[in-house]
């Protein structure tokens, strides 16, 4: 990866005060909105596999509620700290409202490392950090979801303890969970299936043909080996892939299904046949006519954004671009679909599945596809248009969007002090 120490928080507060000032914003909406409302920060112990105990750290940020209840993911890392977080749940804000869905910003997360525990290990993490946020979830106030290291098994330890105190199952206090306790069906490829949604439409703006891209993603976890498939579904070539080991690459292309299943049983892309080895840094910089950073924030930035060789960037992941970065890429002409609007699938398909836990009422794999992508194209139709509108890039005219409507419900719920 590139490594490059960037604080994400004054990432998110640098692009929020950029909107700002467009907007005009009053100082006191200001003040709230580039504030988190609520931060927990917990420490609890675990029983580890050899009998020791460890205190584990967590953090849940919830940064605005004033659209509905906050909605954000959990990340198991070793290096997560409280300003990802609020960076994060921040984002999220922002995220919820381009695709005006009725949710507030949250995000939460664990100093581990999933990878060096065993299941029993992680479970007891899982339990132990759900039993300390349990004063914040709820379906009508908190609603964690997956993110980095966490997934469905996760999400169903989390549900069980939250419901063991309640009394009842709450199969609505959590998404991305197992289908068998009340999980939506399309979930799982939501982000990738988003992602793959406004890359469609960027490329029918841009003038380009899929079946004559080829594309480079940087990143392989779920939604980037999703992504990979589904563009290359559409069309698309893909070139470039990596993981956390490093990237290969092919530029007469990679099948992405035995991609997959190398990864699967060799733990690493490393090695794929066909392929030569990069680094996580020279594969954002492969010749291409797409990029989909897929990983970790602040990837690309002013050392590195010169180099970049894509037409199109597309942010499957969360703040992946530095506002330094940003500007040096606009004046080269480079279009960015942003992370608020690129990677919002699953926050979409999430939604969808609190309302079906709520109303105890399932939809059809089908039926929740079709959603998502009327949600998805009309979002960034009305992107493309704030944009056009202020003749600004898309990034700009997602912040536009999202934080006006928030401002908006702060100021018809009477919440700015005046």
């Amino acid at each position: 990866m590139v490594v490059e120490m960037v604080n994400p928080y004054n990432v998110a507060v640098t692009q929020f005060d950029e909107v700002a000032e467009r907007l005009g914003l009053s100082q006191a909406m200001r003040v709230i909105l580039r504030t988190s409302k609520r931060e927990l920060t917990v420490h609890f112990p675990v029983l580890m596999d050899d009998g020791q105990v460890r205190m584990f750290t967590g953090y849940r940020v919830q940064h605005n509620n004033i659209r509905g209840p906050v909605k954000g993911g959990l990340r198991f890392t070793p290096d997560v700290s409280l300003d990802e977080v609020r960076a994060l749940a921040m984002w999220m804000t922002w995220k919820c409202a381009v695709v005006d869905i009725p949710f507030g910003g949250a995000k939460g997360g664990v100093i581990c490392d999933p990878a060096q525990m065993s299941t029993g290990e992680l479970e007891r993490v899982s339990r132990g950090y759900a039993e300390e946020i349990a004063v914040l979830i709820g379906p009508d106030s908190d609603i964690p979801a997956p993110d980095i290291n966490t997934n469905a098994q996760v999400m169903g330890w989390i549900m069980d303890t939250y419901s063991t105190y309640r009394g009842s199952a709450v199969p609505a206090v959590i998404t991305g969970k197992p289908l068998a306790i009340g999980g939506s069906k399309g979930r799982v490829e939501a982000t990738g299936r988003g992602v793959q949604i406004v890359t469609r439409e960027a490329l029918l703006d841009l003038g380009m043909r899929p079946e004559q891209c080829a594309v480079v993603i940087q990143g392989f976890g779920n939604v980037g080996s999703i992504t990979a498939r589904l563009l290359s579904a559409m069309g698309c070539k893909i070139v470039g892939v990596s993981d956390i080991a490093g990237g290969v690459y092919n530029p007469s292309g990679i099948d992405i299904a035995m991609a997959v299943r190398y990864a699967r049983e060799h733990g690493s892309l490393m090695g794929l046949p066909g392929t030569e080895r990069v680094s996580n840094a020279e594969l954002l910089e492969l010749p291409c006519d797409v990029l989909v950073p897929a990983a970790l924030e602040s990837q690309i930035t002013h050392s590195n954004a010169g180099k970049i060789k894509a037409r199109l960037i597309v942010e499957a992941a969360n703040g992946p671009t530095t506002p330094e970065a940003d500007a040096i890429l606009h004046e080269r002409g480079i279009t960015i679909v942003p992370d608020i609007l690129a990677n919002a699938g699953g926050v979409t398909v999430s939604y969808f599945e609190w309302v079906q836990g709520l109303q105890h009422f399932f939809w059809r794999e089908q039926e929740i596809n079709s959603r998502l992508e009327a949600i998805m194209v009309q979002s960034y139709q009305e992107v493309r248009e704030k944009a056009r509108e202020h003749q600004v890039d898309l990034r700009m005219g997602a912040y536009l969007l999202a934080v006006a409507r928030v401002a908006e419900a702060m100021d018809v719920r009477g919440r700015c002090p005046r």
